[in-house]
């Protein structure tokens, strides 16, 4: 891993919603009892491996697997920082990805302690993340509103599996008001994952970058943020207590409901700079709404 790459030298990740793979054509009927066509996304089970040890097999749409379990094993501190990552196998047929290392792993406890978190399509979290992320100290970054209202546009105009076929999630990295990290897949927890798999990869610096996700702000998502070391979490979503709660608690950024020129800050409002004159900013489109618009509004 090139850890002096720099996230300007990086290829911008964005969705590809013309891969034939990820979505499929279903015919059904509609209200008015008309045929019709449309698209679904695809989801296929895909079984982690650390060395020999088989940890997970999560639902996901399948793109990016390498990214994808790795971000998933250093999100549960099963991964470690100076690990040495000797190869990352995916074996398409067999629906399998095996991550091996220099270190011998033994995750049989950590493994009994599970829980199901509140992410759709069965997210987990083990007993030890809360104390993985104690001792993390987040950057003093900013997060100006120019930035915010920018990004938030770019990404609701983005070709994405979203607006083609609906029934997903989607997490962006950011840096200042432009995405160059997109990815989508059936649960946030995937999303964000995939994400923290591309930046151990690439070796990029997450101080000045800001994760923005389509979910909830749950416990999981200020978690795994804090785990990445980014220090801003925006979603177009709402809050959960527990969220909130772990947010305040670290120190971490968190901003809700960022839709149009609204938004709530309700932890680290003191990286806010509110540089941008709100009767410049555009309401959203209503093309760009997703899920539970209507419940925060």
């Amino acid at each position: 891993m090139d850890q002096t790459t720099s996230s300007a030298d990086l290829a911008i990740i964005m969705p590809d919603p013309g891969d034939t793979r990820l979505t499929e054509l279903v015919g059904g009927l509609d209200h008015n009892g008309a045929a019709v066509d449309i698209r679904v996304p695809v989801e296929r089970a895909l079984t982690l491996y650390l060395n020999a040890q088989e940890i997970v097999t999560m639902m996901t749409i399948s793109d990016y697997p390498e990214y994808l379990a790795l971000g998933y094993l250093l999100n549960q501190n099963m991964l470690l920082p100076d690990d040495v990552v000797t190869e990352v196998e995916h074996d398409e047929d067999l629906q399998v990805v095996v991550v091996r290392t220099e270190r011998n792993t033994d995750y049989e406890q950590k493994l009994r302690k599970r829980t199901q978190t509140s992410g759709c399509a069965q997210g987990t979290a083990f007993g030890d993340l809360l104390e993985a992320i104690e001792d993390i100290s987040l950057p003093a970054s900013e997060l100006r509103t120019s930035w915010l209202y920018q990004l938030t546009r770019k990404i609701n105009t983005t070709p994405s599996l979203y607006l083609e076929a609906g029934a997903i999630h989607g997490c962006v990295l950011c840096r200042e008001g432009t995405p160059i990290c997109y990815m989508e897949d059936v649960g946030r927890h995937n999303a964000v994952d995939k994400i923290a798999g591309w930046m151990y990869r690439h070796g990029v610096d997450p101080s000045d970058k800001i994760l923005y996700t389509t979910g909830r702000l749950t416990s999981e998502m200020t978690i795994k943020t804090v785990r990445m070391g980014i220090p801003i979490l925006v979603s177009r979503s709402g809050f959960t207590a527990w969220g909130v709660a772990l947010a305040r608690e670290v120190g971490l950024t968190l901003v809700g409901r960022a839709r149009g020129k609204r938004f709530i800050a309700l932890s680290g409002q003191e990286r806010i700079i509110f540089d941008q004159d709100i009767a410049s900013v555009d309401e959203e489109a209503p093309r760009s709404r997703r899920k539970g618009a209507e419940h925060d509004d």
